[in-house]
């Protein structure tokens, strides 16, 4: 499932965005100003950014100078009511991947999010190994010490993310934001629930509780 940063200052053109894009299919979490976005696109992993020009305390242009100054790959679009040449040359001179003026149709910035993401998609692998474990992203499939195993799709984009950050402690906030790509009640206890459902599936050393902090993906089966 594909996660999308999306940084606006205006609250129903932000929720506006999300509810369409999760009806499409992604993960999403927005931010409103500036410093708020620097910081969740360095702590988090995200597959592309939807990205206003107009923020509070720094403007998008600074937010794509940060963001690119930090070695930061992933597809940007920008988003803004000025429609002048000089801004869209700057915004993609700054490292942008796309451009689109307010007000537009969301159809179309559907169409560009999707096309961004198939290109970056041909760059990188659809198999992700790790521990014995297997996962191919494109057929769905998951093995491990070449035995395939079934997974729900929860399931599925939970082992992707501990994949993708092996050996790394993965808090439950961490959990909760790529897998469910929602908050949660606090008291929930849903991502221990399925970190126990990869455990019985997988094998119960792989998924280390590490007290206090998470859990993280480990080599012992």
């Amino acid at each position: 499932m594909n996660r999308i940063l999306i940084v606006e200052d205006e609250p129903r053109l932000a929720a506006f965005l999300e509810k369409g894009l999760r009806a499409a299919g992604f993960t999403t979490t927005a931010v409103g100003d500036g410093p708020a976005a620097i910081a969740t696109a360095r702590d988090d992993d995200f597959d592309l950014m939807l990205l206003d020009v107009g923020l509070p305390v720094v403007d998008g242009f600074g937010v794509l100078q940060a963001v690119r100054g930090a070695g930061q790959r992933l597809p940007v679009i920008m988003l803004t009511a000025r429609d002048e040449t000089s801004d869209k040359i700057a915004g993609l001179e700054s490292g942008a991947d796309d451009y689109m003026t307010k007000p537009f149709v969301f159809d179309e910035l559907l169409a560009r999010v999707r096309v961004r993401l198939r290109a970056e998609g041909t760059k990188a692998s659809t198999v992700l190994s790790e521990a014995g474990i297997t996962l191919d992203l494109r057929a769905r499939r998951a093995e491990v010490d070449g035995r395939s195993v079934e997974l729900s799709a929860r399931e599925f984009t939970m082992l992707e993310t501990f994949l993708r950050h092996p050996r790394q402690v993965l808090s439950r906030e961490q959990l909760l934001s790529h897998v469910w790509g929602y908050d949660f009640d606090p008291g929930s206890n849903v991502v221990d629930v399925y970190v126990g459902y990869l455990r019985k599936k997988l094998g119960k050393g792989r998924f280390q509780t590490v007290r206090g902090m998470g859990y993280s993906l480990s080599d012992q089966p």
